[in-house]
């Protein structure tokens, strides 16, 4: 079997997979990146040095040996990319294309409305209906949001991204965490959709409950300062530090000592990659409705604590009922872990792929039980609190 991933470029998340693919079909299997990696997350630590990978081609260095691959491989998955002149040949010849995307909407379904964009997912999407086209729907919103434009009906996977996945013993996860101070964790970029400052508001409102904590905020950008001067009018110096931009390294080992991650993202986080690492990582997890991956990986209560996007109120509840509750804390910590062990980690998903390519080529296909290529089943973003939370 040829299978060809067509992407912008590969990246830490999408590795994991891939090696697990290449593992199965060897040179029958390629990803395809279609431009350089942005400065910005280069700095962050994202660069792979992709030319060490044996099965990445760049689209702008060989584009005659990667047009082929895109039309002649028996299947080819696409997404990350919104340039669709890539795919469209291959569409159009009726052969079989997983896609694989996050939101179509993600600030704001009210822009269904436009009559220019709703021509382009018609386009792009709707017109499909009936072809060997399937969607691997990159958070819990997707599928609503190409409800929205009647589009791959029962053909909605549940899917996402998969960071590598590190084995622990509990044992080793009690260690790490043995500490007198219950250490809280934030990390990403300091911009308005992942609302670090909610975070902080936090701190202040847990200080003044007389709680002992220390909070990282790792992560850098354009509310830096913002942020720091928050600090210091709150006078939450002893409690919250900053150590800048972190490698991705540096913070799986923030998060495999710290107790609690919070997770303050709006409905613009597609996926949210961390909140698979947190987990793997046995931190007990308070994480906003509104983030991509939460539909998919947490289980209020049982894995992980889940709050409405934006009430600061409950964020700071459920964020000192973990701090009260060092028992509460380790059960949801370790059954995050055991999520992410047993079913959202790049070895499941690949072969649950594997799986999936084999019964396309044979014109069928099943949707899992659970966990990835499960069904993506339409919940209204209006309705996903009370959902995630009855």
């Amino acid at each position: 079997m040829r299978v060809t991933f067509v992407s912008n470029y590969i990246n830490h998340h999408q590795i994991p997979v891939s090696e697990v693919l290449y593992e199965k079909w060897g040179e029958g299997y390629h990803f395809i990146q279609t431009e350089p990696m942005e400065e910005e997350r280069i700095q962050l630590g994202w660069d792979v040095n992709s030319c060490k990978l044996p099965y990445v081609l760049e689209y702008g260095k060989e584009p005659e040996t990667c047009r082929h691959l895109i039309m002649d491989s028996d299947i080819v998955i696409f997404g990350g990319t919104d340039d669709e002149s890539y795919i469209q040949e291959r569409l159009k010849a009726g052969k079989i294309v997983i896609r694989y995307s996050e939101r179509l909407y993600r600030e704001g379904q009210w822009k269904a409305i436009s009559p220019r964009g709703l021509r382009k997912k018609y386009l792009d999407h709707t017109r499909y209906g009936k072809a060997p086209v399937y969607l691997l729907c990159s958070g819990g919103y997707v599928a609503d949001d190409f409800n929205i434009i009647k589009a791959y009906k029962g053909k909605r996977f549940r899917w996402g991204y998969f960071t590598a996945f590190e084995e622990s013993s509990c044992e080793e996860r009690r260690k790490w965490k043995e500490s007198d101070c219950i250490r809280i964790l934030w990390a990403g970029r300091f911009i308005g959709l992942k609302h670090p400052e909610e975070a902080l508001q936090v701190a202040a409102n847990l200080k003044k409950k007389g709680i002992s904590f220390k909070l990282t905020m790792a992560g850098g950008g354009n509310m830096d300062s913002t942020l720091k001067e928050y600090v210091l009018k709150q006078g939450l110096e002893d409690c919250v530090e900053f150590p800048g931009f972190c490698k991705p390294s540096e913070i799986r080992m923030m998060m495999k000592t710290s107790h609690i991650f919070l997770f303050t993202s709006n409905y613009r986080e597609g996926w949210g990659a961390v909140l698979n690492e947190a987990m793997n990582s046995g931190c007990a997890v308070v994480a906003s409705h509104a983030i991509g991956a939460v539909p998919f990986l947490l289980k209020h209560e049982k894995n992980g604590l889940i709050y409405k996007s934006g009430d600061v109120a409950e964020l700071t509840a459920l964020t000192e009922k973990l701090c009260r509750d060092e028992e509460l804390r380790y059960k949801l910590g370790e059954a995050a872990y055991e999520t992410i062990a047993t079913e959202w980690n790049p070895v499941h998903a690949a072969k649950a792929l594997i799986d999936l390519c084999e019964e396309l080529l044979q014109g069928t296909f099943t949707f899992r039980e659970s966990g990835p290529l499960s069904e993506a089943k339409v919940i209204k973003q209006g309705k996903m609190y009370r959902y995630l939370r009855k």
